[in-house]
């Protein structure tokens, strides 16, 4: 326990001890459970993009869904230090970070639970005794408020709360009661809820602050929320009590550090000073000073706190596997990210690369875990940034001078095209014009609206013929509960066999317990109506693990010709809900026979055991570093994401391909047991993921024997991972798997798409099909270039269609990337000859040029003609494969100067070169010289590229005209 004097110093506390001391509190005096905090990445839960409270990852509890064989199921009092980021969704905080002294996108959020054990006396005096007593907070600091009541909802004041707190001792003047919108909380618009109380401090003491509270004032903020959940928010809004009471707090972590540390700002707690210091030792600015507002000239602390808040967020949602990307949570990292690369560069004055540097300095503080891929992950997303960030500037100048700004506003477009084209969040660009002085217009904001809103719209076409699966409420599912209605056995979905080669799945006749409309237990349904079927035993599988649902249909014992179709199988708290869309009527008692889709069902387990192996392979080729990232397995095809720092190489893809094949051409035995889940995870080189396991749990190892792998000490080389799906009993099944897909979806995060079977078989077939294709072009282009500009472009159309079909059609990936670097080249190849043809059809085919070039000197002829032949050939690609003569007077007595020069184009001691190989068949260099000076009555010599001579003649415009004329004889014979 600490003794604290809030009127000199504080004595030292560092945030360490602050978050061991509530964890100890309740850990070991009030016999909590300490659960570790979940990764940020929610699980399973896709109405969340980050884990926001402490209570995210308890939901199942909350929402009587857990798994009754996880140890979460038996949860009572629980503990623990949960890490949370808010931005984005309904809580974002990401605007105001900086520019005042409290916010965070990041923060860590203390908490305590109880679940149908303790309730609301318990909580406020465990509350008040580790604030008042073991961190010694003056009571006379402390205000509490409690729920009011609302008439509207029918709501009655919690005055239970409000004794228990005068009983502990809190006088009446410091308990203050408050509204709906302040002390009843929701978990969203339906589910569990409850009235909340609260305790705020006082910064200043020594007077009556009450009238503060609630207030947004700096000097009386609130520290510790404790929700005493005991109704159910229905769907039509009415409020039902819980069969079971839970408690759940929340007290974050960095203002009761900032308390406790007797500081008026989180950024100046030991959570953030080593930040702040290391950010100006690679800075060039002044040191943090905490100023906000007009006193923080040139944003500069303001920069500090951005940078410090979002290195702490980019390392923690990075390190639990959320990277910059374009989408949901990823795309909301990547606007914090770029957030802070633009304070570091525009403001802070960093180098590049001064981003990830701070990484290392979360593990000086304790926070966070720090792995190199942090770091590389930061400086690749701040490195592309970057160039955007130059480009938007110049583009939002631009506009700000061009524009007139008669009422200090931006042109939506603009903005627009800066979010969409170079990945400028609205804010950022909100943020960039602020400081010019200048707003964006209203509209902006509904733009990203807008923009949010229509791929929602295209999101639910796609899924618009598929039903929303009936999920039972927490009501719903205490109610089976205490009708004593057994958890559903699904032991059969595993019980198949293999017979002469064939699987045989067992038959499966189910009673009829229960009956859920929607939105509440029944015990008849009729014809059409939807609804969820609940029996005593079903065979099929409930879609978990990745692994798609089962399909198939029931019929009911007396009315066998009436199908009773399954669209969704989902597993709630122990129970399978069937969805069915009932053909006739159904009532609880029903006998009903249940009949698989065998074929459905084996194509995903052939896709969940190419999965694992699949998982195996990544790992043997690329290392141990490889962790799985998701997974979905369908029948048609299997989805893997993983981390990996870059796209995988012709070569490793090949290699992965060739490790899975060896495996099921082995035909190995797929071995599975039950096992206590602590004995499952000590075997060695086990596989798992970041989710809540049930215990005991089911194992399932490829090629070894789990005996062997629970004796064996050692990494054992093969596939062992813990899994609830179906799998094969042998390998052989899956015949082939091929990489039909493997791209990075963000920085650090690859995801493959891979079929097996005869998918895979006719994708290689369709591969060799568009290399004989390749190959073909490849020679027709290099036995000759085409003759006219007609066949040219036919043959560029053509190598774009094949290049379509190669990027879009199911072949092996390898193959893929090496044919699409062939026909890169050949593309190039193919316009350049375009090229060249086109300019030669527009300067009428002209392959001879002859010229005369006036000056009074030989020798200056002789320096002038090589750059006049040079002009001659920038000037048209036509003259490149012609031929050239120039001619340059002397003097008065007009003797002229032939030069008749020939080569490769861009030779290095001739730039003049004009003439090419074919042409010097034809007409010899110093055949033409020859014939020219002779006609002139001089001599000439040289060789077949390069020739001069000398003559005399008193026309020398004919003379060139007969120069042209020979030359045109010459290379048409």
């Amino acid at each position: 326990r600490f003794a604290r004097s809030y009127r000199g110093s504080a004595p030292e506390l560092p945030a360490a001890r602050v978050r061991g001391t509530f964890l100890d509190f309740f850990r070991k005096e009030h016999g909590h459970l300490l659960v570790p905090s979940s990764p940020v990445r929610p699980r399973g839960d896709p109405s969340l993009l980050f884990v926001n409270a402490g209570m995210n990852q308890f939901k199942p509890i909350l929402l009587g869904t857990a798994d009754p064989r996880s140890e979460m199921a038996s949860y009572r009092r629980v503990t623990n230090s949960q890490k949370c980021v808010r931005a984005g969704g309904k809580h974002n905080d990401l605007e105001d970070v900086g520019r005042d002294l409290t916010h965070h996108t990041f923060f860590e959020m203390l908490g305590n639970w109880s679940f149908g054990d303790y309730f609301k006396e318990e909580a406020c005096r465990m509350a008040w005794s580790l604030l008042t007593e073991h961190y010694g907070i003056p009571a006379d600091r402390l205000y509490v408020s409690y729920f009011a009541g609302d008439a509207a909802s029918g709501l009655p004041a919690d005055e239970e709360t409000r004794q228990i707190w005068l009983d502990i001792g809190v006088p009446p003047r410091r308990l203050l009661p408050f509204g709906l919108k302040e002390n009843f909380w929701e978990m969203g618009d339906s589910g569990p809820c409850g009235p909340c109380t609260e305790i705020h401090y006082d910064h200043i003491g020594g007077r009556d602050a009450a009238t503060l509270v609630n207030t947004d004032s700096p000097d009386v903020v609130e520290i510790w929320n404790l929700v005493f959940m005991q109704y159910n928010r229905e769907v039509d809004q009415s409020l039902l009590l819980l069969p079971q009471f839970s408690v759940d707090t929340g007290m974050g972590l960095e203002r009761l550090v900032n308390i406790l540390q007797g500081k008026r700002s989180n950024y100046d707690t030991d959570l953030f000073t080593p930040l702040l210091h290391a950010i100006h030792q690679i800075s060039r600015v002044r040191p943090y000073s905490g100023r906000t507002g007009a006193a923080d000239v040139g944003k500069v602390d303001m920069a500090y706190r951005v940078v410090a808040d979002h290195i702490r967020t980019l390392s923690v949602c990075i390190a639990d596997g959320i990277h910059p990307g374009m989408s949901g949570a990823e795309l909301v990292l990547r606007r914090i990210l770029r957030r802070a690369v633009r304070f570091c560069v525009e403001v802070l004055q960093t180098p590049q690369g001064a981003l990830a540097s701070l990484v290392p300095t979360e593990v000086v503080i304790g926070t966070l875990m720090f792995f190199p891929q942090v770091t590389d992950i930061i400086n690749e997303n701040e490195a592309h940034f970057l160039s955007s960030l130059q480009q938007g500037s110049r583009l939002i100048l631009r506009t700000l001078n061009s524009v007139d700004y008669k009422h200090g506003v931006f042109p939506a477009s603009v903005a627009w095209s800066l979010h969409r084209d170079l990945g400028f969040p609205l804010d950022l660009v909100d943020l960039m014009l602020e400081e010019r002085g200048v707003k964006l217009y209203s509209d902006v904001l509904n733009v990203e609206t807008l923009s949010d809103v229509s791929i929602r719209f295209v999101a639910s076409e796609v899924r618009s013929d598929v039903r929303a699966p009936v999920m039972l409420d927490v009501l719903s599912l205490a109610e089976l509960q205490r009708l004593g209605v057994p958890h559903t056995d699904d032991g059969l979905k595993y019980q198949y066999r293999l017979e002469q080669g064939r699987y045989v799945f067992p038959a499966c006749h189910a009673t009829v317990l229960a009956l859920y409309d929607g939105q509440t237990l029944v015990s008849e349904v009729s014809g059409g109506q939807c609804c969820g079927v609940i029996l005593d035993q079903t065979c099929f599988y409930s879609e978990q693990g990745g692994q798609s649902h089962d399909q198939g249909y029931f019929t009911r014992d007396g009315l066998q010709d009436v199908v009773y179709s399954v669209e969704e199988v989902v597993l709630a708290g122990g129970y399978v809900i069937h969805q069915v869309t009932a053909a006739d009527s159904l009532k609880t008692g029903d006998q009903v026979q249940l009949h698989l889709d065998q074929v459905h069902r084996l194509s995903c387990m052939v896709k969940h055991t190419a999965t694992h192996i699949l998982n195996f392979a990544l790992r043997k080729v690329l290392g141990s570093s490889v962790q799985q990232r998701g997974s979905h397995v369908a029948a048609d095809r299997l989805r893997f994401d993983f981390s990996v720092k870059g796209s995988l190489s012709v070569s490793q893809l090949q290699q992965v391909e060739r490790c899975v094949n060896d495996i099921i051409s082995a035909n190995q035995i797929v071995h599975s047991q039950v096992l206590p889940l602590q004995r499952a995870r000590s075997i060695r080189g086990l596989r798992t993921v970041d989710e809540v396991y049930p215990d005991p749990v089911r194992l399932v190892s490829v090629g070894v024997p789990v005996s062997e792998l629970l004796d064996n000490q050692t990494d054992t080389q093969t596939s062992v991972e813990l899994c609830c799906g179906t799998h094969l009993l042998q390998t052989g099944a899956i015949e082939d798997l091929v990489i039909v897909s493997e791209r990075q979806q963000v920085k650090g995060i690859s995801r493959i798409i891979a079929v097996t079977g005869q998918e895979a078989t006719r994708a290689r077939e369709v591969g060799q099909v568009l290399l004989q294709e390749v190959d073909s072009l490849s020679v027709r282009l290099s036995d000759s270039a085409p003759s006219s500009l007609d066949s040219a472009q036919r043959l560029a159309k053509e190598i774009g269609v094949l290049s379509d079909a190669v990027d879009n059609t199911p072949i092996p990936q390898w193959q893929r990337r090496e044919l699409q670097g062939r026909l890169k080249a050949l593309q190039r190849t193919s316009n350049t000859g375009v090229r060249k043809l086109e300019a030669r059809e527009k300067n009428g085919r002209r392959e001879v040029l002859v010229d005369c070039v006036d000056t009074d000197s030989l020798s200056v002829a002789e320096l002038s003609l090589p750059s006049q032949l040079c002009d001659a050939a920038r000037s048209s690609e036509a003259f490149w494969e012609g031929s050239v003569c120039l001619s340059g007077s002397q003097g008065k007595k007009g003797s002229p100067v032939s030069d008749v020069t020939g080569g490769a184009v861009c030779s290095e001691h001739l730039i003049s070169c004009v003439f090419s190989p074919q042409d010097s068949k034809s007409l010899p260099a110093s055949d033409w010289a020859v014939a020219v000076c002779h006609y002139l009555g001089g001599s000439a010599g040289g060789s077949a590229l390069v020739a001069k001579g000398t003559g005399s003649s008193s026309d020398i415009t004919d003379a060139l005209r007969w120069a042209e004329q020979f030359a045109h004889q010459k290379t048409q014979q």
